[in-house]
């Protein structure tokens, strides 16, 4: 998995929260310098609105924000940012040590994966298309990065 392109997932769901205001990430996928992220919201966002989740999106990385990991107790973990550091399907219970992800003010997530030190490490993001799925209440947003 391309640690740049994953990374950005964490990114564009911090714009989808703030322009959608979205909470549950559904589902992601990444291939190369391609992905999709799937979220759970009752509408169709307009062109204007995909437009300001690329731009805000785009803004996030050119900030250069530093990235914040910390493996933690669920519990505390939880006691800290409650239930937005889970997706829509939670972590099964047995789990008890979590890797969170955060970037400060915009996205936090539990997450195993690896990310870029920076957000400014990622290059643009480009939303290429979306679909929405009226009868699930899925967003899919596909998109790539390319270097700056």
């Amino acid at each position: 998995m391309d640690v740049r392109t994953h990374t950005a997932l964490h990114v564009l769901k911090g714009a989808v929260q703030k322009v959608l205001h979205v909470e549950w990430t559904a589902g992601v996928w990444v291939e190369g310098l391609h992905g999709r992220l799937v979220v759970q919201t009752d509408r169709n966002p307009s062109q204007d609105e995909l437009e300001e989740i690329q731009r805000e999106a785009n803004e996030k990385i050119q900030e250069d924000q530093e990235i914040e990991e910390y493996t933690l107790d669920r519990n505390e973990a939880e006691n800290r940012w409650g239930d937005s550091i889970y997706d829509l399907f939670p972590l099964p219970e047995g789990i008890t040590t979590v890797t969170v992800m955060c970037i400060p003010g915009w996205n936090v997530n539990c997450c195993r994966e690896k990310h870029t030190k920076t957000t400014g490490e990622i290059g643009r993001i480009t939303v290429r298309k979306s679909r929405f799925r009226k009868n699930k209440n899925l967003l899919e947003l596909s998109f790539y990065i390319e270097p700056y």
